[in-house]
């Protein structure tokens, strides 16, 4: 049996083994990535990759929930992350209203919070209350909109040291790691020697605690976009098409289904 990571040891892991995050939205995949992945992040990415929205704002905690209970009913073994989407934590009572019914209704051992400083009251009053939180600082998802796309972040010695300052009041709020998204690389390594908490990159270079993924990209199942820092490990969309395609052709054909697969 896999022995489910803690937050004590995710914590224990920084500076010594880099930690290995991927997201999932439902118990089949999750199944599949559970003895590989020490974290499963079930992401508000879903509502592109799944959903076919052009952002994530329109997730909603019905969704995450539903999403979550799959996730953790796959992967039981796994240290499971909820995503808290955009609107759902704006204020402390609605953050900590919204991230008990996380820990009520799932199995789910923490949430995720985007933003840093601005954030970090909302982060204290969640950990001050039993709730696990997992930062997010750097480019983020759900302020798309408000900043006029996906823009990288870290490209001025100001801010870098504003994200410096982010991670340390995210850490100091009480949140036992971080995630740093579209951060030039040098500047993310210095956010994570910055602070004792792991830090786990996407698009944020190698010299951090760990690193994260959206499943359907690194697989090659989301064709849309491939974004620079997504490594595709295997096609997933060509091996499927053909797969679906030589299923198509055997029904038609009358090749399948043979006798072995019959009553």
């Amino acid at each position: 049996m896999i022995k489910k990571m803690t937050i004590s040891s995710i914590q224990k892991a920084k500076g010594k083994t880099p930690l290995v995050m991927i997201t999932a939205y439902d118990a089949l995949f999750a199944s599949l990535f559970e003895s590989s992945c020490d974290m499963i992040l079930v992401g508000d990415s879903l509502n592109m990759s799944f959903a076919g929205k052009s952002d994530t704002l329109s997730a909603t905690m019905e969704q995450m929930l539903y999403h979550t209970k799959a996730v953790c009913n796959g992967a039981k073994n796994s240290f499971i992350i909820c995503d808290m989407p955009f609107g759902t934590y704006t204020n402390k009572s609605d953050a900590l209203m919204n991230s008990i019914k996380v820990f009520q209704q799932t199995e789910a051992d923490c949430v995720k919070i985007e933003g840093g400083t601005e954030k970090a009251d909302i982060v204290k009053h969640l950990t001050s209350n039993g709730i696990a939180v997992c930062g997010h600082i750097g480019l983020l998802p759900q302020s798309v909109r408000s900043e006029g796309g996906y823009k990288v972040k870290g490209k001025t010695n100001a801010e870098c040291l504003s994200l410096i300052a982010d991670a340390r009041a995210i850490e100091d709020a009480g949140a036992f790691c971080l995630v740093i998204e579209g951060v030039k690389a040098d500047v993310a390594e210095e956010v994570a020697s910055s602070v004792d908490i792991p830090v786990i990159g996407i698009g944020s270079g190698a010299n951090v605690d760990g690193q994260v993924l959206v499943f359907s990209d690194m697989l090659g199942l989301f064709e849309e976009f491939t974004p620079k820092f997504v490594k595709k490990y295997v096609d997933g969309a060509k091996i499927v098409r053909e797969a679906v395609d030589k299923y198509a052709d055997e029904v038609k054909s009358k090749e399948f289904p043979q006798e072995i697969h019959t009553y």
